[in-house]
């Protein structure tokens, strides 16, 4: 997926049908002057349903659809016929759509199963024909209920990407490639700072052909829970990650203090992120020789909380071990 391709944040108009109105029809045929009431329902007003749809990845197909309409309930007719419900839309949407209300900015649902289905703009109720309203003193009712109004909303569709790890780390710490070359993945690579601006998702290949799937996240600067640098555009991305994979440079200055200030980022957006599992990769390590490397390991045995391990994504070192840990943590 090209990065201009990832849509993950959509507003749009919706409103539902209303609803037909009843009839008020009396009847009438020949050598029958007074039949009495045969007015129909109203056909209800169609819903605007979303619904959601594991094989949609992004909400791409619906940055051009500012407007969804439902069809209007058919209005009851003579005989007591009842008017056609309004016609329902269905809008797919990826698994892990938030939908807000535009104007209050509140959750009001949010989609996280294949084929779940939620009423975001609900039709509006036909009205009852003049047969309803028959009584023993009022026998030729010539009135009926009018159809019930339409619903309308303004919303916002927000994706937070179901992926099984998310990649966490600074500007140009190598997120990247390592999703390149453990995946099939194609993210833009180069060597200045936020060149990813979107997230990507890889699938990666593990033995007996079983797979998981890898987020890259744009990088985290100091200050980005406040929404500095891309602040709160991808941080909500990591929130549905089961591991976090926090990615740090060998050439690092600290490893352990660049590793305290991106989790005090995760920290202050939210709390709950903590409770996730967690791995450092310290990344570029073929810049390391055999010695630089075990004094190294030395310093961050006492200092790093959770278990690292040593890899390199250009020279292919520690990848293996890399997916073996991963999916370890994955099945436990």
């Amino acid at each position: 997926m090209t990065e201009g391709n990832f849509v993950d944040y959509v507003k749009m108009y919706v409103t539902s049908g209303n609803g037909g109105k009843g009839s008020s029809h009396l009847h009438r045929e020949k050598f029958i002057e007074k039949g009495g009431p045969d007015g129909g329902d109203g056909g209800r007003g169609g819903h605007v349903i979303l619904k959601g749809n594991s094989n949609l990845w992004t909400l791409l197909h619906l940055k051009f659809k500012k407007h969804i309409r439902a069809g209007h309930g058919d209005h009851g007719g003579s005989s007591r016929s009842f008017g056609a419900d309004g016609e329902d839309v269905y809008v797919e949407v990826p698994l892990g759509t938030v939908v807000r209300d535009t104007e209050s900015n509140e959750v009001i649902f949010e989609i996280t199963e294949h084929n779940e289905e939620k009423i975001i703009a609900k039709g509006g109720k036909g009205g009852l024909g003049n047969w309803h309203f028959r009584t023993s003193t009022n026998q030729t009712p010539r009135y009926a209920q009018p159809g019930m109004p339409l619903e309308e909303k303004y919303i916002t569709l927000e994706l937070k990407v179901l992926a099984d790890v998310g990649l966490v780390g600074f500007p140009n710490a190598g997120k990247s490639t390592l999703l390149s070359v453990i995946t099939s993945a194609k993210p833009k690579i180069a060597d200045y700072e936020f060149t990813t601006l979107k997230p990507n998702l890889g699938i990666v290949q593990y033995r007996d052909f079983q797979t998981f799937v890898v987020a890259d996240i744009p990088g985290i600067i100091e200050g980005a829970a406040e929404g500095r640098g891309l602040g709160h555009y991808f941080l909500r991305h990591i929130e549905r990650n089961s591991i976090l994979l926090f990615l740090i440079p060998a050439d690092a200055d600290d490893i352990k203090k660049q590793y305290d200030i991106l989790l005090d980022e995760l920290r202050r957006y939210n709390p709950e992120m903590l409770d996730k599992d967690r791995i450092i990769a310290i990344s570029k390590c073929d810049m390391l020789d055999d010695e630089l490397k075990a004094e190294l390991k030395e310093e961050l045995d006492n200092e790093l909380p959770i278990p690292y391990l040593f890899i390199s994504s250009v020279a292919q070192q520690g990848l293996t071990e890399l997916k073996d840990v991963l999916w370890k943590m994955l099945n436990n």
